[in-house]
């Protein structure tokens, strides 16, 4: 309800011309509204779906699915810009960017429909038939587990520092730097999200065959790589090498978000385990999704080089490896008797 009502209420924020610098105050705290409803609804949805999960061996495939929640929400979004963008024209940027805010009323009424009727998983219920519910996680966790919480936020840096670039900087990056027309960034980023729709659930299944913490090396590995071949491609100026390397962006990416659901959510205990993935997941945005764009747009007003941003990607890389490769891998591994 958080999310929703938040996001609804983006459309009829007044412009600067009404009320000044209020109007970027109120889009801030809408903002942070939405932020908080999602910090909720990750953690909860994730959690949902690998405790009700019968299997061992699946874990990573069955998490991969809230996950692929993203790209949808991505190629919806980009997909509904991309049709009021041409339609409304000019007028775009006045009122037409509005109305697809207005249009996510309607998933609010879906998400709850949804989210009413499940069920609590069997490995909370037998929390609370034991008496074993920690009735101060957050504090608990910190506690006893802020190595994973650290170790959770790092790990998403290459992932999600890159992902805000991909998705957010290149329509600037595009529009300013390389000349490129609005629309035709929109539709090269709904070619990315509609791979990300194989490429999240395939990843996380080959966590599954091959290992969760070897899975997200190898993504890592491969965004440290891609950044200098993403903003190569970018700056030939072809439009066909520029729409392959958006849309080709979706892969090392899914490397590590298909299966991050599960590599971050099994580092916690049963007792802590919402609160615990939440954190370390959520951390990531403060460190890592928020500040890249901005980021970005320093190095390259600094070096007037692509390759700066590329360079900046590939520290994110490196200090990922170094993390996943601290962490546990729960792979296939019963995380309801050992961790209760």
């Amino acid at each position: 309800m958080l999310m929703g009502i938040a996001t609804f209420l983006v459309a009829l924020v007044p412009t600067y011309d009404s009320i000044g610098i209020w109007g970027a105050v109120i889009l801030t705290f809408l903002r942070f509204i939405e932020g908080v409803g999602v910090g909720g609804e990750w953690g909860g949805a994730v959690l949902l779906t690998i405790e009700w999960c019968r299997s061992h061996q699946h874990r990573g495939f069955v998490a991969s699915w809230p996950q692929f929640g993203s790209p949808c929400g991505n190629f919806l979004a980009f997909l509904v810009i991309l049709i009021f963008s041409r339609t409304s024209g000019d007028a775009f940027l006045t009122c037409g960017w509005r109305l697809p805010f207005v249009l996510s009323l309607v998933l609010v009424i879906v998400g709850l429909y949804i989210r009413l009727g499940i069920m609590e998983t069997p490995v909370f219920a037998k929390l609370v038939l034991e008496k074993k519910i920690e009735h101060t996680p957050i504090l608990h966790v910190i506690k006893t587990q802020p190595k994973e919480i650290v170790l959770s936020a790092l790990v998403r840096l290459a992932q999600q520092a890159p992902g805000y670039l991909f998705s957010v900087f290149i329509l600037s990056y595009g529009t300013e730097i390389l000349k490129v027309p609005r629309d035709f960034l929109l539709a090269a980023l709904v070619a990315q999200s509609a791979i990300t729709f194989v490429t999240t659930l395939l990843f996380g299944y080959l966590s599954d065959r091959i290992g969760r913490r070897k899975m997200y090396l190898i993504g890592a590995a491969s965004m440290g790589v891609f950044g200098f071949i993403y903003f190569g491609l970018l700056n030939t100026g072809s439009l066909l090498l520029i729409f392959v390397a958006i849309a080709l962006g979706a892969i090392p990416h899914d490397m590590m978000y298909g299966p991050q659901a599960a590599f971050i959510a099994e580092s916690f205990t049963g007792r802590v385990r919402y609160s615990g993935a939440s954190l370390g997941y959520h951390l990531a945005s403060v460190i890592a999704g928020g500040p890249a764009p901005l980021i970005a747009t320093s190095l390259y007003a600094e070096f007037q080089s692509a390759y700066a941003i590329a360079a900046y990607i590939l520290v994110c890389a490196v200090i990922t490896i170094i993390s996943a490769a601290l962490m546990n891998d729960y792979t296939g591994k019963n995380i309801e008797g050992e961790f209760q």
